[in-house]
């Protein structure tokens, strides 16, 4: 993002702290310690999941958080899509009504005529 990503970074944590105070949290150094991922660079994202008490892991990264060794700490994992049609399928209404929002949010920004796609495994336009 250039010279200016770690300002653009820094409003946007400060912005997500605000609107959900209790979404950080510091795990205890010695989890870290105890944990293994193929990629050491990731291991603070499993504790802090662990930390924290989160059934899932949300990512694309398959290679580097692989399912057995979070199950292992009682994490799954999830690609986004995935996670999103999983939440459509157990509360449509509140999704589509998001969806919805975001969808008004990016006509106003971009002036461009939005429009959202069929979802591929559902078979459900929303």
């Amino acid at each position: 993002l250039g010279s200016e990503a770690e300002a653009l970074a820094r409003g946007e944590i400060a912005a997500l702290s605000a609107a959900f105070p209790r979404a950080s949290v510091r795990p205890d150094p010695g989890l870290e310690g105890r944990l293994w991922l193929p990629d050491a660079g990731d291991v603070h994202v499993l504790a802090a999941a662990i930390a924290g008490g989160a059934e899932v892991i949300v990512t694309m990264n398959a290679k580097d958080f692989p399912r057995d060794l979070l199950a292992e700490e009682g994490v799954s994992r999830a690609d986004p899509d995935g996670f999103l049609l999983g939440l459509h399928a157990a509360w449509p209404e509140v999704v589509e009504a998001i969806a919805a929002r975001v969808l008004d949010q990016a006509r106003r920004l971009s002036g461009e005529d939005w429009a959202i796609r069929e979802a591929e495994s559902s078979g459900s336009g929303w």
